[in-house]
């Protein structure tokens, strides 16, 4: 029996000829990912082992979800992360001025890549599956571990196949599509396994698509998320990505658990209502709401700022609705900024923030007050997840999200244009 890409991939970095599902692995890693909440107890982790970096250029640290900081509390996880990255010489140390939200940071900066082998102490480090890597999530003791061995275990995982046919309709985007896969299959319904995307609709796929699909692999669950590298993926890492780009391809014969043919041109523009990913939607009477975020480390990127901007471009955001616009990172920032985005947002009565996770958490920037209702780009819609416990949260697309932040209510941008 053949392997997946996920599994040659972690043979690869296990120095293993072949790999099964179930198997209990070490393998090499090409980067370890923290943040500024899940950083610091790496760092005392570390410091109780009286533990070192092993490759300094192996470690990215990104201040995001919090920063600028917010509170004491906030600004004490900072410090010690940034003299932890000062005192061990830690090359990729991301903070104010120079961060970003750390999943849209790090493939812009060329930190990872095709082939490669990503663990980061934060769930949507499953992203970068978008390029071909094998990425996931860990706690922040497997982290500490990584720091100082550059190596982590795993337990390989089965896999469920996504056939992708066709291509997605205007104002339907891949945002829609994880959504729709998420309500079909549950958020239990890729239990530690690899979500595996292929078929001729992949190359319809923007990378940001790809990002967003991958971003969300753990909202079913998954251990990972990932796409077989293709022109685009060899086009967006040419001159960005900093080692060798490495393909690896499924075999013919790969064991798939399940497999799922999705016609992307039946798909709708898709709403998981409160308080699950998966309780999806693609119709739905009219919700007033009182807030709108456009942002996050799922739909923070260019296009996003784009079709946000397509929506509010001449039109005024509703009375009594917030709208927060959130790039995900500086270069994302100006990129907008030079295309007359940031514009298009302020003169619809939108705010612009510097780059962060912001609200997506609950962390600042867009609290929500108790029974407010928040159509959001971000990934999560758990009771409480972005304020009070009885605030609702509504997850679309940036397109569904600037037509409701237009209209007042939950609503699609057809409606609008």
């Amino acid at each position: 029996m053949g392997m997946t890409m996920t599994q040659k991939i972690l043979a690869a970095h296990a120095g293993l000829d072949r790999v099964a599902a179930g198997q209990l692995i070490e393998a090499e890693l090409d980067l370890a990912l923290g943040n500024d909440i899940t950083a610091p107890v790496a760092v005392r982790e570390m410091e109780k082992a009286g533990g070192h970096v092993k490759d300094k250029d192996k470690v990215a640290l990104v201040m995001d979800h919090f920063t600028p900081n917010k509170d004491i509390k906030a600004a004490c996880q900072v410090k010690c992360t940034r003299e932890f990255a000062l005192r061990e010489g830690v090359e990729h140390f991301f903070d104010v001025g120079k961060m970003g939200i750390e999943h849209a940071l790090l493939p812009e900066q060329g930190l990872v890549g095709a082939g490669d082998c990503v663990i980061g102490a934060d769930s949507h480090t499953c992203t970068y599956g978008a390029l071909g890597a094998f990425s996931t999530g860990v706690g922040s003791t497997d982290l500490a571990a990584a720091m100082m061995t550059s190596k982590c275990w795993f337990k390989v995982p089965s896999a469920l196949r996504f056939v992708l046919r066709g291509s997605l309709p205007e104002y339907v985007t891949g945002k829609d599509l994880i959504l729709h896969i998420i309500g079909m299959i549950g958020v239990d319904g890729a239990l530690y396994k690899s979500m595996e995307f292929t078929g001729e609709g992949v190359a319809s796929l923007s990378m940001d698509d790809r990002f967003t699909i991958c971003n969300m692999a753990i909202e079913a669950g998954a251990k990972n998320g990932i796409f077989p590298v293709d022109d685009k993926t060899l086009a967006y890492l040419n001159g960005r990505f900093r080692r060798p780009v490495k393909v690896y391809e499924a075999d013919a014969d790969a064991e798939y658990e399940k497999t799922y043919e999705i016609d992307l041109g039946a798909l709708r523009p898709t709403v998981a209502f409160p308080h699950l990913p998966e309780n999806t939607k693609t119709a739905w009477e009219h919700i007033p709401i009182d807030q709108v975020v456009i942002g996050s480390c799922t739909n923070g990127r260019i296009s996003d700022m784009r079709q946000a901007a397509r929506v509010l471009n001449g039109r005024k955001v509703a009375e009594n609705v917030r709208c927060i616009v959130i790039p995900a990172t500086q270069e994302i920032y100006l990129q907008a900024m030079k295309e007359g985005l940031l514009e298009i947002f302020i003169r619809a009565g939108a705010v612009v923030s510097t780059p962060t996770c912001g609200p997506c958490l609950g962390g600042h920037m867009g609290i929500l007050a108790d029974n407010e209702r928040c159509v959001s780009t971000t990934n999560r819609n758990f009771v409480g997840r972005m304020g009070h416990i009885t605030s609702e949260i509504y997850l679309a697309s940036p397109y569904t999200a600037a037509a409701s932040a237009v209209l007042g209510r939950l609503a699609t941008a057809e409606e609008i244009l």
